[in-house]
């Protein structure tokens, strides 16, 4: 059955983008960010503007679960947007009318994190998700090149490191690698796998290895979005780093044209999702959490960067201005500076947002963001 998604894309274009990966179309065809974008605006307008007690009022409240107010500015209003439904589970995504702030509340209550990933995880992370994931893994190394091109001398630590099929290649490009994760079962996974890196089951303060920091790379894949209390956890993080280190964020992104073009159902909302991030929301955690700066590279799409995409070269080149004009893509990509020193030393690729005042240099304005 043709969806009527599908039909009213038909009746507006004819059938010239039906080849365009779905994920793609809102870039490429003419007239539709500016759709998308204006949907969003009046969903804003109309969505209402809540006491957090007046929203928790009727709500049920999972066993594992906890209301919220916004983590970045501590606003306890909430705007209810999205209800994403997935097999077996469903849930509620809040913004914050002060920040922006995208979340999902009720949330998940820290300590009951592992309940998440206690089982099945494993099978999902070496299933159909992990077909491309060192593709994409690669696409974006190179994206933020030379920072992670070689690792000779260099201490890395790939937090939430899963099946360890990041590791992997840390461990080729020479960094003394370490990964830590909540499901047993992948780090078991991934230490099958690996050969000089390693992988621990746990929190990074309960592995001495790791507890005893001195990291230049910490890496997010996949990962932020799954943390409860990023506070504690980036400046845990902003702990580890040694002197010009590094942290690198992938994650979904809370500013793509596919969230405002498809809302509950955009593919952001997965099951163990709790916290929706962009470009304007992303410095707030980094500065209050000791970071110096932050860096972004646009994504286009694993198929486009890896040069597999049936993309005609026009539609290719006006998805890639797009992109870069607008949202920087669907997953953000992010390169956060732990101090000034890492800035000199690893930002000159990148156009870098300071996050806090340095007598010796201006704010710099980051790309598109």
């Amino acid at each position: 059955m043709v969806s009527a998604r599908r039909v009213l894309g038909r009746l507006a274009y004819g059938t010239r983008y039906d080849r365009v990966p779905w994920g793609q179309r809102v870039y490429v065809r003419p007239g539709e960010r500016l759709v998308r974008e204006a949907q969003w605006r009046w969903r804003l307008r109309r969505a209402p503007v809540l006491p957090l007690e007046d929203y928790q009022a009727d709500l049920p409240l999972g066993e594992i679960e906890e209301f919220l107010a916004c983590m970045m500015c501590g606003d306890e209003r909430q705007q209810p947007l999205f209800r994403p439904t997935g097999e077996k589970w469903r849930y509620r995504v809040v913004r914050c009318p002060s920040c922006g702030f995208l979340y999902r509340n009720p949330n998940i209550r820290p300590e009951r994190l592992g309940d998440l990933y206690a089982t099945g995880y494993s099978k999902f992370l070496t299933g159909k998700y992990a077909a491309n994931r060192q593709r994409r893994y690669t696409l974006t190394m190179q994206a933020f090149s030379p920072i992670l091109d070689a690792g000779e001398g260099r201490r890395l630590l790939d937090f939430g490191c899963g099946a360890g099929l990041f590791l992997e290649l840390a461990e080729q490009r020479g960094f003394d690698a370490y990964g830590v994760d909540l499901s047993p079962d992948s780090v078991a996974q991934a230490n099958e796998r690996l050969t000089k890196a390693r992988a621990f089951y746990g929190a990074p303060e309960d592995v001495p290895e790791i507890a005893e920091g001195g990291f230049d790379v910490i890496t997010l894949w996949s990962v932020l979005a799954h943390l409860p209390r990023p506070l504690d956890d980036f400046t845990r993080f902003r702990s580890l780093l040694a002197p010009g280190g590094v942290l690198l964020i992938l994650t979904v992104n809370a500013r793509s044209l596919l969230l405002k073009a498809y809302g509950s159902a955009w593919s952001g909302f997965t099951k163990n999702h709790l916290m929706f991030y962009s470009s304007d929301t992303l410095p707030t955690l980094l500065r209050r959490t000791g970071f110096a700066g932050v860096g972004y590279a646009p994504h286009y799409g694993d198929t486009v960067e890896a040069g597999t995409s049936r993309l005609p070269d026009p539609l290719r080149a006006r998805l890639r201005r797009a992109v870069e004009a607008t949202d920087g893509g669907n997953m953000m990509r992010a390169m956060a500076f732990a101090d000034d020193e890492a800035i000199s030393r690893w930002g000159g690729a990148l156009k870098v947002r300071r996050l806090r005042e340095s007598p010796a240099s201006a704010p710099l304005e980051s790309a598109g963001h």
